[in-house]
């Protein structure tokens, strides 16, 4: 009896011990699955923090990393977004019904982002006051577009920068590599040429400058920008008297209200349709050129989405 006593006792010991050893070792592995990245938090200061790798379900309320996600095929790993957002080559997201809705990317639905149980959430910039609240649901990720560092350097920081993530730097660097070749063309065909580009909204045309949305063709590619002191994100309302005034070369129109697919709002190209805009070289040349309005309203910052961008330019500059 003492022998069998002896025995059970050394066997709980050993069991014990492998318990603990087993479980020594999952906190050894948990913590080697987290990666330090770069991050903008609420006060929109860049911080350092720590993040799933590989993390097997994802929450994505910025359009621009769901692009990214998509580039590198790790897609499947999104578990909810805002689905009234919706950009052509990425709709297969919207119409995944084991995708959650997630709201808008103004607006998060709280209770329907818990349930989604994300391990991690990407934002952009429109819902940076939300970021204190929402990181006490999941590590936040939020990035933005530097438009001091220009479109096209913040789209290679930013997804080299949450590539390590998924292990993607090599293929992101693939994917990234000729956008500095194509932007140098394209800044060569530019070159001494005037523009306007405009934000049409509510049959109001906005002017854009080089510190906000569509900078990308004042700062990176060189047109010279007739607004340039404008830096609000949703420009400053104008009239089609100063197109005449000021009389571009080219003129960019970028259609919000067909981006954010606005019940009953008119076409962009209706708006500009007018006896004002007809006396502009830009027109007179067949310069006036309609961006794809999903992509660089909703998706900026994206990879895909600045191929996309800079096609719009290639095929008139080109």
């Amino acid at each position: 009896m003492l022998k069998k006593l002896c025995m059970l006792a050394v066997c709980g010991l050993f069991v014990f011990s492998a318990v603990a050893c087993t479980a020594s070792n999952k906190k050894n592995v948990n913590e080697e699955k987290t990666v330090s990245i770069s991050s903008l938090n609420g006060k929109k200061e860049m911080t350092t923090i720590e993040v799933p790798h590989n993390p097997e379900r994802i929450a994505v309320l910025d359009m621009a990393v769901l692009d990214m996600l998509d580039a590198w095929g790790v897609g499947d790993k999104v578990v909810g977004m805002p689905k009234g957002s919706k950009i052509d080559y990425l709709m297969d997201y919207n119409n995944n019904k084991e995708i959650s809705n997630l709201g808008t990317l103004k607006e998060v639905d709280m209770e329907a982002l818990m349930a989604c149980e994300p391990d991690i959430i990407f934002i952009g910039g429109r819902l940076s006051s939300q970021y204190d609240e929402l990181s006490k649901i999941a590590p936040v990720v939020y990035v933005g577009v530097d438009y001091e560092k220009g479109v096209v350097q913040s789209v290679k920081d930013n997804a080299q920068n949450i590539s390590k993530i998924f292990d993607k730097e090599t293929e992101t660097k693939a994917l990234t590599d000729g956008f500095d070749n194509r932007v140098e063309t394209l800044a060569n065909a530019a070159k001494g040429k005037t523009a306007m580009i405009g934000l049409v909204t509510s049959s109001n045309f906005n002017t854009l400058g080089n510190g906000s949305r569509a900078s990308l063709i004042g700062n990176e590619i060189g047109f010279d920008n007739l607004a340039s002191d404008v830096d609000s994100t949703h420009g400053n309302e104008s009239s089609f008297e100063l197109l005449v005034e000021k009389n571009p070369e080219y003129i960019f129109v970028l259609d919000r209200d067909s981006a954010i697919q606005k019940e009953g709002a008119k076409l962009a190209q209706d708006i500009m349709n007018n006896e004002l805009v007809k006396q502009t070289t830009a027109y007179k040349e067949n310069h006036i050129v309609y961006l794809t309005p999903t992509v660089w309203y909703l998706a900026e910052g994206g990879i895909t989405a600045l191929d996309v961008m800079l096609k719009d330019l290639e095929t008139v500059l080109l």
